[in-house]
């Protein structure tokens, strides 16, 4: 009989490495360069990376693990308009026209404040049909790229039939009044579920309180509401997959058979 293959296990997280000021629970993925993810995550994404290129798909991750200091400096660009920020219809904002609390509602429809982005975990990653990006054009990251006229409708069909297959799904699958749908975001369900149930507004507010972050005090008044609306309304992984039903055997003389159930 061949050994089993031992997949490994996820990470255990405390609040530096949820909030993206720690990364001790990521690893470089093998042949992806820049690409960071908890061990179980990377080790699922090549498998699917893998079976996508079957179908003729380049599946290559374009964000990973993102840290802290990153999602400052992301958010910071977009507060001062060095950085595009959309509306919930793709189209460029101005945010110097927006006061203080409107310009934080702006910037968090696509980007996440520092602290809370889910790439902080190791287990959520953002992908891209390489093959099928036009020569020249660059990747913007928009809903109309992954639909049906889109350059990558093929990948995200192929997603759509086989992502839960390797233990991913897609958290900003629908529209829930925070988070605009991304259908490129993926997240690895058992890499994510430690951080998910235990992330807290209080270690969002200490992430917060002492960053160099531009629009801090607005964002601050408001985050009881924003970690309800824009952390936690997320689309919840989907169901564990019923048991599997067990191969039938032979009932052994004299012997009362036991029934045998796999775990999900």
């Amino acid at each position: 009989m061949p050994p089993r293959t031992l997949r490994p296990r996820p990470v255990r997280l405390g609040p530096l490495e949820m909030t993206g000021r720690a990364r001790g629970h990521v690893v470089e993925v093998a042949s992806l360069p820049r690409t960071f993810l908890q061990p179980a995550a990377a080790a699922a994404l090549l498998r699917m990376r893998a079976a996508a290129a079957r179908a003729g798909i380049d599946l290559m991750p374009c964000s990973s693990f993102r840290d802290f200091d990153t999602q400052v400096r992301i958010w910071n660009e977009k507060w001062t308009g060095r950085r595009t920020v959309l509306d919930r219809q793709s189209r460029p904002l101005d945010p110097a026209r927006l006061a203080p609390a409107r310009r934080v509602a702006a910037i968090l429809v696509w980007s996440a404040p520092p602290g809370a982005s889910r790439h902080h975990w190791g287990s959520d990653l953002d992908v891209y049909d390489r093959a099928a990006l036009p020569p020249g054009a660059p990747l913007a990251l928009v809903p109309e790229e992954y639909g049906p006229a889109g350059p990558f409708a093929r990948l995200t069909a192929w997603l759509d039939e086989h992502l839960e297959r390797f233990g991913f799904y897609r958290p900003y699958a629908t529209d829930r009044g925070g988070v605009q749908p991304e259908p490129w975001h993926l997240s690895h369900v058992a890499s994510a579920r430690e951080a998910s149930r235990r992330f807290r507004l209080t270690t969002l507010r200490e992430a917060i309180a002492s960053a160099p972050l531009e629009g801090r005090a607005a964002l601050l008044e408001g985050l009881e509401g924003i970690y309800a609306r824009y952390v936690r309304a997320v689309d919840p992984p989907p169901a564990a997959r019923a048991r599997r039903p067990t191969t039938s055997r032979r009932k052994s003389p004299g012997k009362k058979r036991l029934k045998r159930h796999s775990r999900a």
